[in-house]
């Protein structure tokens, strides 16, 4: 371990020997810690991340001034539609990426390094229930999913076959992800194929450039947003753990999205089919003001331009048809061949820039006293998982219902939108409609048939609980066998054992 004075020397060079005012005061143990992690930063990656937080925080906020002119949508030979195409090409599509799936080479991939911070939690967003029947969590939905379509794939061809499924973690979620599932029998998945990885953390900066000490003894630290997948591919391995399962398709997601289909069929089949090596699932902006980022071209090459960034008077714009101009609503949720994730990580990473987030991040007074901020008081620098659009040499978008495919578990309870309330409604929803699809009947509590509505929004609360599982259905398939011309009360709790016992 490098002592104090190397430390110090160290830090002196990055121009943050402030880091250390604490030092003289602090018992042997903190001390160590402290040294530890400060003699793990390299003085001129700490001296330029420092440098560049400050000088990209002094830029002013909103849309570049020549955006607009260098904004284009994208062509639409680079754009297919799950609900707007041909259902013989659909089917092509799905049964395209169940031959890939069959044949071992898809891989899924979980950013999940973000803390539960908004949400109101203090452990890992993927832990937590939004208040289904069941009691499932993220992580749970997710990994029954991943047996389902391993399932029907292995149905289609004859094969046992494995999705192996790689989770991203940061130092906050790691270790409460790793005992999460251990103590859940990693939901029924081998854990062989469960690999959890860390990504890298970046110290918060103070608007002038110092970095912030958090504690005496621990510097304010963050991980380096979704974008840092690509440093942390190289720093455990990933690609080469790909490329021994006969891994080339990887289907990278967000943990927040509790309709996310995992290594879905139809988009992987979409993808290799029409040779690309990177591609984007988005939804349809539901309007002009909804902030998500937009799938676009900027200068000729594809890109998502966030919401923050472009002008109302862009937003507005429409085609002929009234629709909107800039629709591709994004939704972290890409395809990726492991050759494009090889090339970025190996040629492009470096050249990926940093964004701004500003925070309130508490810290230590000159007094030493420990200090939580009403508001913002310093930066922290991520990269983003899409930014690497720009270097495919093949870049398609696959638009998708967002009912069935979705809706994000981002604020607490208290928020209007994307909480655990509407998240939970989502689903239910979806599960109604999938129930009546596939021919059942729901009763009230008088035993009168509810009203069967062929369209339902998921902005409201279904007729009937409705609840089922992904080791019953992946997206719908299926439900006849159980469901068809049968008569239910809510709630409907549809998992392995009530469907056996529905089996005719």
């Amino acid at each position: 371990m490098a002592s104090e004075r190397d430390v110090r020397a160290r830090l002196q060079r990055a121009g943050q020997e402030h880091l250390l005012r604490f030092c003289a005061e602090l018992a042997p143990g903190p001390r160590a810690a402290l040294l530890a992690e400060l003699g793990a930063l390299e003085p001129e990656a700490l001296s330029e991340h420092c440098r560049r937080a400050a000088a990209a925080c002094a830029h002013p906020p909103g849309p570049p001034p020549d955006l607009a002119a260098r904004l284009r949508p994208l062509p639409p030979e680079c754009v297919g539609s799950a609900s707007r195409c041909d259902p013989e090409m659909r089917r092509l599509w799905e049964e395209e990426g169940f031959r890939q799936i069959a044949l071992n080479k898809v891989a899924v991939l979980l950013l999940a390094g973000g803390q539960g911070t908004r949400l109101g939690v203090t452990y890992p967003k993927g832990m937590y229930q939004v208040g289904l029947p069941s009691q499932k969590t993220l992580y749970q939905l997710q990994a029954e999913r991943i047996q389902r379509v391993e399932q029907l794939a292995g149905q289609r061809h004859g094969t046992r076959c494995t999705i192996p499924w790689y989770i991203m973690t940061s130092e906050f979620t790691l270790g409460p992800t790793a005992r999460f599932f251990k103590e859940r029998d990693f939901f029924h998945l081998d854990p062989d194929n469960v690999i959890l990885f860390e990504q890298r953390m970046l110290p918060a900066v103070t608007f002038d450039g110092r970095a912030i000490l958090e504690q005496k003894d621990k510097v304010a630290m963050a991980p380096d947003g979704n974008g840092g997948l690509y440093c942390a591919l190289s720093d455990h391995q990933i690609l080469e753990d790909m490329g021994r399962r006969g891994v080339e398709f990887v289907h990278v997601y967000c943990v927040d999205n509790i309709l996310v289909r995992l290594a879905d069929p139809v988009f992987i089949g979409f993808c290799v089919l029409r040779g690309a090596d990177c591609g984007a699932k988005v939804v349809e902006k539901a309007d002009p003001e909804e902030p998500v980022g937009v799938v676009c071209q900027v200068d000729g090459v594809p890109q998502v331009v966030e919401y923050s960034e472009i002008s109302p008077e862009t937003a507005q714009l429409r085609r002929p048809d009234g629709s909107l101009l800039y629709s591709l609503g994004n939704i972290c949720n890409h395809f990726f061949t492991r050759d494009f994730l090889q090339m970025v990580s190996s040629k492009f990473e470096p050249l990926l820039k940093p964004h701004v987030a500003v925070k309130k991040v508490p810290y230590v007074d000159e007094e030493g006293n420990p200090v939580k901020p009403i508001k913002p008081n310093g930066i922290k620098m991520e990269k983003f998982v899409f930014d690497v659009f720009q270097f495919a040499k093949s870049f398609v978008a696959f638009e998708v219902s967002r009912e069935e495919e979705f809706s994000p578990l981002k604020n607490a309870a208290s928020a209007a939108r994307d909480n655990p309330a509407t998240t939970r409604r989502a689903l239910l929803m979806q599960h109604y409609r999938w129930a009546l699809q596939a021919g059942a009947h729901f009763l009230d509590a008088c035993g009168a048939r509810l009203p069967e509505l062929p369209s339902l929004p998921s902005s409201r609360e279904p007729p009937a609980i409705c609840e089922i599982s992904p080791l019953v259905s992946y997206s719908g398939e299926g439900l006849e066998e159980y469901l068809q011309g049968r008569e239910f009360r809510s709630p409907l709790i549809l998992d392995e054992n009530q469907a056996r016992a529905l089996q005719p």
